[in-house]
């Protein structure tokens, strides 16, 4: 029970750091909170078997490295809006055009039974 701890513990925290490397660093959260929780239940159960904490130590290190690195990512990076101009023309522009096709079609060949 307790290698099983240690090595969930090990796999959300390296699954911790990969994503908050990347771009959605907000979803590096849950496997930090997940591997913190695994952490804590093998060092108790290490505590109480007088067993060596080392693998515990290194769950614990990527933790705080992955909740450091997301934090720091999601309080210092802003997230930039495009020029909305251009969109908003381009929008008017096809939404002209759809007008113009739609005044275009000739509705009188149309048999309505």
């Amino acid at each position: 029970m307790k290698v099983l701890f240690r090595i969930l513990g090990l796999i959300a925290a390296v699954l911790a750091v990969v994503l908050s490397v990347l771009p959605l660093s907000n979803l590096a959260f849950i496997p930090a909170i997940a591997a913190l929780v695994f952490g804590l239940i093998a060092f108790l159960m290490a505590k109480q078997q007088q067993e060596p904490r080392k693998s515990i130590q290194l769950i614990f290190i990527l933790t705080i490295i992955a909740l450091s690195l997301a934090t720091y990512k999601s309080i210092f990076n802003e997230s930039e809006v495009g020029n909305t101009e251009e969109l908003e023309k381009t929008e008017q522009k096809s939404e002209e055009e759809a007008i113009e096709e739609l005044e275009e079609l000739d509705l009188d060949d149309i048999d309505i039974e």
